[in-house]
This record gives C-alpha cells, sequence and structure tokens, in this order.
C-alpha cells in the first residue's frame, strides 16, 4: 500500500460521535452477535476486514474490552467513522490473527478475494466470521466460504446471515482461493489505457458522464486545480492531456483502493508532458471540506451509497468546491440529468452554465465561489 493512504493531507475536525460512528447496521450488529450470545468466544485480538462502526460493534466493546481491534477499511468516511467510535483504521492491515472478521461488499469478484483475503491472515485453527445482508447475496457469500473452507455454522438475524467456519489448512482449497484473488486484481480497461479492478466505481469502462465531462473541459484551466471522488484517474488524466496551461493537479478520492491506481495511471501521462505538473494524491473524504484554494475544480461526484441514491453527496462536493476555489476558480461537474444539484450550484456560485446536456449528463460550470 503506497504511503498516501497513511494519513490526511490536514487534519479534519473530528466527527461526532452520535452522527456517523454509532449507526443502525444490520450487517455490523449480526457480525458480533455469536460473540455477545456466547456462541463464540471472544478472542485476544482479532483483525476486522472491511470494519463498519456502529452499535454492534459498541456492544462487543462494552462486552469485552480486553479484545483489540485491528480493523482495515479503505472507504475513508467509514475509516474516520471507525476512528471517532475509538477504533483506529488502517487502509491494509498485516499479519495473522486468531479470529478474522469480514463484511464482504456487494461485488462478487471483489467479495470473494476478501474471503480468500481472510484466509491468509487467519492463524492456523482459527476462526473466519463473515456478516452479509440477505439483500445483499448472504447466501452466495455463505456457499462461497464453503467451497474455500468447509461449510460454515450459520445463524440469521437482522435480516442478515452471519455465518463462521474454524479453518483447517488441510481443507482449504488454496487454488479457489488463489483464482479469486487473481479475479480481484488491477487489470488494464479501455484498450490498456487503464488500470481498474472490481469494487471501483464503473471499474470497468470508462464512465460516459466522466468521459463527456473530458470532452467538454476547457483548454485554458491553469494554475492549481483538484479532482474531486478521483476513482482511478480518468478525469485527472484528461485534464493533464488537454490542460497545458496546468501546473498542480491534486487528486482526492475516498477509496483508498482507487486511488493506488490513479498514482499508477498518471505515471506515464506525467512523464510525458513539456512542462512538469506537481500531483498529488489524497485519501480523503470530500464532504468534511478540502486543506487548500484551488484556481479550478473538476468533479464527477458520487450521488449513491450500497443501493440508495444521496444526492446530498453531490451537494457536499459543491460545498467542499465553492469553499476551496479562488475567487476567479472554476467548477467543472458532470451529473445525472435528474439530481437537483442546481439550488446548490446557485446559493455556492455568483455564475452558472450549462455546457453541454447529453445523454442524459449534464455538465456544469460555475464560477465566482460566494463567501
Amino acid at each position: 500500500m503506497t504511503p498516501f493512504v497513511l494519513g490526511y493531507a490536514t487534519r479534519p475536525a473530528p466527527l461526532a460521535r452520535d452522527r456517523r460512528n454509532l449507526v443502525d447496521d444490520p450487517a455490523v450488529q449480526a457480525l458480533f452477535l455469536p460473540f455477545v450470545d456466547g456462541a463464540l468466544a471472544p478472542p485476544a485480538r482479532l483483525l476486522w476486514l472491511r470494519a463498519r462502526a456502529g452499535h454492534g460493534l459498541q456492544q462487543f466493546r462494552s462486552l469485552f474490552p480486553a479484545c483489540a481491534i485491528v480493523a482495515e477499511q479503505s472507504f475513508r468516511p467509514f475509516a474516520d467513522a471507525l476512528s471517532a467510535s475509538g477504533v483506529e483504521a488502517c487502509a491494509a492491515a498485516a499479519g495473522r490473527y486468531d479470529t478474522v472478521l469480514v463484511l464482504p461488499p456487494r461485488q462478487r469478484d471483489e467479495a470473494r478475494a476478501l474471503l480468500a483475503r481472510a484466509l491468509d491472515h487467519v492463524a492456523a485453527g482459527g476462526l473466519v466470521v463473515a456478516s452479509v445482508a440477505n439483500n445483499e447475496g448472504a447466501r452466495a457469500i455463505e456457499s462461497d466460504l464453503a467451497r474455500l473452507a468447509g461449510a460454515p455454522t450459520t445463524l440469521s438475524k437482522h435480516k442478515c446471515r452471519v455465518f463462521w467456519r474454524r479453518i483447517d489448512a488441510a481443507r482449504i482449497d488454496a487454488a479457489l482461493a488463489q483464482h479469486w484473488k487473481d479475479a480481484d486484481a488491477p487489470r488494464a480497461i479501455a484498450d490498456g489505457r487503464f488500470l481498474s479492478r472490481p469494487g471501483l466505481f464503473a471499474w470497468d469502462r470508462i464512465d460516459a458522464a466522466s468521459a463527456l465531462l473530458a470532452a467538454h473541459l476547457p483548454e485554458d484551466l491553469a494554475g492549481a486545480g483538484a479532482d474531486l471522488g478521483a476513482g482511478y484517474g480518468f478525469l485527472a488524466d484528461a485534464v493533464l492531456r488537454r490542460c497545458a496551461r496546468v501546473t498542480a493537479l491534486d487528486l482526492y478520492e475516498a477509496e483508498a483502493r482507487a486511488l493506488e491506481l490513479a498514482l499508477r495511471n498518471l505515471a506515464a501521462t506525467a512523464a510525458a508532458l513539456a512542462t512538469p505538473v506537481a500531483l498529488g494524491y489524497h485519501w480523503h473524504d470530500v464532504v468534511r471540506g478540502l486543506p487548500r484554494r484551488y484556481d479550478f475544480i473538476v468533479t464527477n461526484p458520487p450521488f449513491h451509497q450500497g443501493r440508495a441514491d444521496q444526492p446530498e453527496l453531490g451537494r457536499g462536493f459543491i460545498r467542499a468546491a465553492a469553499q476551496a476555489l479562488a475567487p476567479a476558480g472554476r467548477l467543472l461537474l458532470v451529473a445525472n440529468r435528474h439530481l437537483a444539484y442546481e439550488q446548490e450550484l446557485q446559493r455556492g456560485f455568483a455564475q452558472v452554465r450549462v455546457l453541454a446536456d447529453e445523454q442524459g449528463f449534464k455538465v456544469i460550470q460555475a464560477q465566482g465561489a460566494r463567501a
């Protein structure tokens, strides 16, 4: 894991303890149920892959305060929420543990690879415990663990399935585990132009909205800029190729798995530039604000988390951009046509105009950030 994922460019204000860490997360609640109910004894030290904060975590810690939790979470908002609840999270963990907890993601290749990684981190005779919501493919992931290491014990609660297996090295299907890890590895997409991997936004293609914004980037963008929600680096690459007067570009991305790839994807483009551009890579939750001022900002902001549309995420990106832009700075944003961002844009900027409206997306330029 590259060094940028180990900390903030600037330390943001702490999260309120009752806002984002003590959430009602059924999968977290179910994950700790076997320990709370006494079906499993709590270990002295455990590793938790894709950890998330929630009431279940707080209950476990209150009952078993001596248990040391090593939490791995590559998504910055979830890592921040864990930190606010008293559990520090890292983007990549190492070592072996008597117990490994897993919250598999929705994307199947990524989830399978995470189960395979759990086997890499569990000590001989140790436990792997996973929890998945029923509507997120719980039975399928349970069957995947069975294929890897043998049939698990299962408990259903909170509309989730929590299942565990004590790992016998002789029962592990090592070839299948390696195959699943390989399926989640970075791979070339877009005719070899970029590296991407399962689980990232639009991971196996160039997103149509981002492509539309790239096609309408003003060539006179200049000075220091930022790409908010940079993903694997497509928009940043377009800025470097199209805008010769850019002197610096910071990429902000909440998912460390994507930011790692952006670093690799931009290396060749940056090296080929006639004039060097200072590049920065920040593992950061944009809605919590940016650490410096910029002459321009580009973004294709996220508008959903899990299965639910959350346009407030995009509005948070707009607010962060308005606060970080220099007085004459420009925001270039692309969004789904149905998302109502105009009110937030009008609130944050003196001038707002649509540069393109095609294929269900709109490209918007905003200038004159209001104090």
